[in-house]
């Protein structure tokens, strides 16, 4: 584990196609919230840019904007109907972003992993693959169907069954840090950190079963700055502060 704040420019060369998470927070600008348009389309027109170097990208974006069911299970309600509410609150940022890349010129599908054929595609893997293969940027929703489990996971488990390079998870700061920079000055950025580090001291990175099956299958997960301008190029090129959590 190493702290730094430069990367070997070409370390990022071999990932050829990637899984970028975005939170539904970061759909909602200065609001307190819902979906803010400049701001969607601020995000997808930095994933047309990166699509554009022929980069594949599979996209999963949460639903915390709208409805976050682990909330409203603290509030009385009972968790798996609220995870539901909260699943379906991914398809309509999903549809929100698939209208804002589409007006960027780029072919998309949305898959949801709760069958709603009327307005999206239910989601096969196969499918998924091929559409990957044809240039499009697939957008995974609904999680992974099933309650219990955070879109963190479901972006970890989309990325290994789309043979992702890596997994990219935009926030709102710019990697990983021993402590909350928001709150610590002193708090220490990690250019590297492993799997079992975050595990063990608990570090605010994904969920402990996303990190867990990224572990479990090699899969890279680069933690970055989304409010930064160019911030996901940044990462695929070895620029600007990032962390990668691996096996080191």
């Amino acid at each position: 584990m190493t702290v730094s704040p430069d990367h070997d420019p070409t370390a990022r060369s071999s990932w050829k196609r990637v899984l970028l998470k975005v939170s539904g927070e970061a759909l909602m600008g200065d609001q307190g919230y819902g979906i803010h348009p400049p701001t969607v389309t601020r995000i997808a027109e930095e994933i047309a840019a990166v699509h554009e170097t022929g980069i594949g990208i599979g996209l999963v974006i949460g639903g915390g904007n709208i409805f976050r069911g682990l909330s409203a299970a603290a509030g009385g309600m009972e968790r798996a109907s609220a995870d539901y509410m909260g699943m379906l609150a991914t398809v309509m940022n999903a549809l929100a972003m698939q209208n804002a890349l589409e007006r960027q010129g780029v072919d998309t599908r949305v898959m949801s992993a709760i069958p709603m054929q009327a307005v999206c595609e239910p989601y096969i893997r196969r499918k998924g693959l091929r559409h990957l293969e044809e240039r499009r940027i697939a957008i995974f929703a609904a999680g992974t169907g099933n309650p219990f489990f955070t879109t963190d996971t479901a972006a970890a488990l989309r990325a290994v069954e789309m043979g992702c390079d890596a997994l990219l998870k935009g926030t709102q700061v710019d990697g990983v840090y021993d402590s909350d920079p928001r709150s610590n000055p002193d708090a220490k950025r990690f250019e590297t950190v492993s799997y079992q580090t975050v595990l063990a001291d608990n570090l605010n990175v994904m969920d402990a079963a996303a990190i867990a099956l990224a572990r479990d299958n090699r899969l890279p997960v680069a933690v970055f700055n989304l409010h930064t301008s160019g911030g996901f190029a940044s990462v695929l090129s070895g620029n600007g502060k990032f962390t990668v959590v691996n096996e080191t």
